[in-house]
């Protein structure tokens, strides 16, 4: 028997399964019935006992066997084996893309990522342009084209002068322009380095002889502006003469701003004898605190009354500038220095690798282009080590030629490989402070071409 005060949850399970076996079997005669009466009227098949769900109707069944034969054709070996599809290329041509291709591509982006990554080659910039290389051409992965999260990125800010303004704010506000207020006339040296812009425009003009090219002046100065190694200022002239050609001259600037260490040194030390690059030169003067505020304010207000097409870069970037130096919104300049400079870079870099797909690269024409575009960046090394000689000529305080090929804009890049260079001969010749001086001039003289080209062309 049971025992009611010593055994109270048991007795309570049994009454909770009693009740719960009355209530379904008193539900069950119902049940019967409507079975019946359905039995009665007609035989179901299987078919007929398939209810539909809302919604599904155009889903088709699936086999087992389809179900794995789908899953075998939809893998990234299948499609980079048998994969063929149509693409339109930046010149508005359609053209095939192969699955071969596509796997081509990724091997660039794996060696983008090993550049930046194991070899040191500007990370920053390499590692992103390598995994949005990566992604956009990952099979059935869509993330570069519709609502693809590349594509949106690129729409947003890339495609636009959105992103690389914003990037000249960062680097206006990372900049110190004292060494070139302290030694203006190393600003002769970043203006010279422009040479390459204007040279590289000349050669793509003659270019269009060779059968199968064509090149407009819009177009050749998309192109040659790459010669100034200045990502954001390509991308800025790019979308405003040539926006077809941004995906590829975008991608050959940044390519050739991260392969500075590798570009710049053999052309250097081809231009200079050893003891000009043992030349040493004198401390720079300290500059002082209203020289450093009033340099933007300058600079801004004659781009302004002179090349107002060239205001919108060289005014972001003194404004960038001008919040460093008047130190009373610290807050404002780090986080440009900061947050919104990673933020911006990041996806910068991630929207111009989102470019790098088989039908935009790989064709004559953008192979053209990124030739092109190293021939301007060795022109624009080359013009400001041999306009350093050729000024040494006349001043009594001698120039290190091998800061002339940081008048190109890659800040600070250009800069250190200058002082690299500098001490594998004299472990003692520091060139950091001399060499960043025609660097920042570069940089302005860069958004000045542009401006140029803009002003001639734009129209």
């Amino acid at each position: 028997m049971l025992n009611f005060k010593q055994k109270p949850r048991k007795v309570m399970t049994i009454l909770l399964v009693i009740c719960t076996v009355a209530f379904v079997f008193s539900f069950m005669p119902k049940v019967a019935a409507q079975i019946g009466n359905a039995s009665r009227a007609e035989t179901p098949s299987f078919q007929n006992m398939d209810v539909p769900i809302p919604g599904s109707q155009d889903i088709p069944n699936v086999s087992f066997g389809a179900f794995i034969k789908n899953i075998a054709e939809t893998t990234g070996i299948n499609a980079f084996i048998t994969q063929a599809k149509e693409m339109v290329t930046p010149g508005g041509e359609t053209t095939i893309v192969y699955g071969w291709q596509q796997l081509l591509m990724c091997a660039v982006g794996l060696l983008i990522i090993y550049l930046g990554a194991a070899k040191g080659f500007e990370p920053l910039l390499l590692i992103p342009i390598g995994f949005g290389t990566l992604f956009v051409n990952v099979p059935f992965g869509g993330m570069g084209e519709g609502h693809g999260f590349l594509n949106l990125i690129y729409d947003f800010g890339v495609g636009n002068e959105f992103f690389p303004l914003l990037i000249f704010m960062g680097i206006g506000a990372m900049t110190d322009f004292g060494p070139l207020i302290a030694n203006p006339k190393t600003a002769l040296l970043g203006a010279s380095a422009q040479f390459g812009v204007f040279a590289t425009l000349f050669f793509i003009s003659l270019a269009n002889f060779i059968p199968g090219v064509a090149f407009n002046l819009k177009e050749a100065s998309a192109v040659a502006i790459i010669g100034g190694a200045d990502g954001p200022t390509t991308i800025y002239i790019a979308a405003k003469l040539a926006p077809h050609l941004l995906a590829t001259v975008a991608v050959a600037a940044y390519s050739y701003m991260a392969l500075v260490p590798m570009i710049q040194p053999p052309i250097m030390k081809a231009l200079t004898t050893k003891h000009e690059r043992l030349i040493k030169m004198k401390q720079l003067r300290e500059v002082s605190k209203v020289e450093k505020i009033l340099f933007p304010m300058v600079v801004l207000c004659l781009a302004i009354l002179l090349i107002p097409s060239a205001a919108a870069l060289i005014g972001c970037l003194m404004f960038g500038n001008f919040i460093k130096e008047i130190g009373v919104v610290e807050r404002l300049s780090k986080t440009l220095q900061n947050e919104l400079m990673n933020i911006v870079s990041i996806l910068l870099s991630l929207g111009v690798g989102s470019q790098m797909t088989p039908e935009k690269f790989l064709n004559p024409s953008s192979l053209l282009i990124v030739l092109m575009g190293l021939v301007a960046f060795a022109i624009a090394t080359a013009a400001g080590v041999l306009v350093a000689k050729f000024m040494n000529l006349f001043l009594k305080e001698k120039i290190n030629p091998l800061i002339g090929s940081a008048g190109v804009s890659a800040v600070p890049m250009a800069a250190r490989v200058s002082n690299k260079v500098g001490l594998e001969y004299d472990p003692g010749n520091f060139l950091l402070m001399h060499a960043m001086g025609p660097n920042v001039a570069g940089v302005i003289g860069t958004a000045i071409a542009a401006g140029v080209l803009i002003a001639v062309y734009g129209g």
